[in-house]
């Protein structure tokens, strides 16, 4: 799985990147980038407007959210604002210079570090239950032929039995998820103040799937997850596993209505008066549907890890009670995070009135 992505063939190092595969929220509207930007603000708050504030975009893919994000925040907090897209692919061209481009985090950032359908690419082993009710590795060759191996021992064995416990069911499976543990536990080690958030597929400990996750991805379709370097190799994250003491698991759909990205239609009246504002309106309302949308990439999972001192407090004065700021007025820019002047409520009418 490593070397089929991160190889020097791998799929992770092709020139059309990740976006030609597909499609994550980044990619799906720029209000997402907006909504990071409004949490990097908050962070920024939190730590008292330090002189140099870090966003940093763990698996840049091509710099999309880096970008975006730094387009989105106000002039006083860009002036301040250091951008590090991290990501073993080469550097691609037009990249706005600002960013920095690195092959790991920084260490001793202080601000966000935010890991976007990052820690399902993080290789791991695949664990099936035998005809004697023994959990065993899966061994795959490079065609995606399977077999099972030895018995899940040492480290395998007690992150099963901890996070993940199979019955003893043949054909059951699980995903040991222990290398995410530690790959996240590094890059929040690498921040020295503020809020690391990793946004994934995820599971929790009460409904982990019976059969697992692992699958492929290759030109916008599911496929068979063949190693050999010609599509993404993906399972979903248990999270609830990942979270270090202090972090905190809710849904990607909680989380943006938190930062102001509601989904609701602009007023009705709004078309009558001024039919372009309506109509961007109705576009950025669209926009949000589908970043909260239920089924959809509404139900990711984000993972919210506060590090150092001051910063406990920003979880509750954002997501406590999931009080939503002011989101974006029709007029308003939504790639300007100080935009915020209204709250539109959606409520039950009739479509064709």
């Amino acid at each position: 799985m490593a070397e089929a992505l991160y190889g020097p063939g791998g799929f992770y190092r092709r020139p059309e990147g990740p976006a030609g595969h597909f499609r994550t929220s980044v990619h799906a509207s720029p209000l997402f980038a907006w909504a990071v930007a409004r949490l990097l603000c908050r962070v920024d708050e939190a730590l008292d407007r330090p002189p140099r504030l870090d966003f940093v975009d763990m698996a840049a893919g091509r710099g999309e959210l880096a970008a975006g994000v730094l387009a989105a925040l106000p002039e006083p907090v860009a002036a301040r604002t250091r951008v590090c897209a991290v990501e073993i692919a080469d550097r691609p061209a037009g990249l706005d210079p600002r960013i920095e481009w690195l092959p790991e985090p920084p260490p001793g950032a202080r601000g966000l570090l935010f890991a976007n359908e990052w820690l399902d690419n993080v290789p791991l082993d695949v664990a099936e239950v035998d005809a004697a009710g023994a959990a065993r590795l899966v061994l795959v060759a490079p065609d995606g032929t399977e077999r099972l191996g030895p018995p899940v021992a040492g480290a395998d064995a007690a992150w099963l039995a901890r996070w993940w416990p199979l019955p003893a069911e043949e054909g059951r499976r699980a995903e040991i998820g222990h290398p995410r543990d530690t790959a996240w536990a590094g890059a929040v080690a690498s921040l020295e103040r503020g809020l690391a958030v990793a946004v994934d597929y995820a599971h929790t400990a009460h409904a982990r799937p019976a059969y697992g996750t692992l699958t492929g991805f290759r030109e916008g379709r599911e496929t068979a997850p063949v190693p050999d370097g010609s599509c993404d190799l993906t399972a979903h994250v248990a999270l609830d596993a990942c979270a270090l003491p202090g972090g905190r698991v809710l849904t990607q759909r909680d989380a943006l209505r938190a930062l102001g990205l509601t989904g609701a239609r602009p007023p009705l009246a709004l078309a009558s008066t001024d039919p372009a504002a309506y109509v961007r309106a109705l576009a950025r309302a669209g926009e949000a549907a589908e970043l909260t949308a239920a089924g959809g990439l509404g139900d990711f999972g984000w993972l919210l890890q506060p590090v150092g001192r001051g910063t406990a407090g920003l979880l509750d004065d954002l997501f406590t009670g999931l009080t939503a700021p002011a989101a974006p007025s029709v007029s308003a820019d939504p790639a300007d995070p100080a935009a915020s002047s209204s709250l539109f409520v959606d409520v039950a009418d009739d479509e064709e009135q």
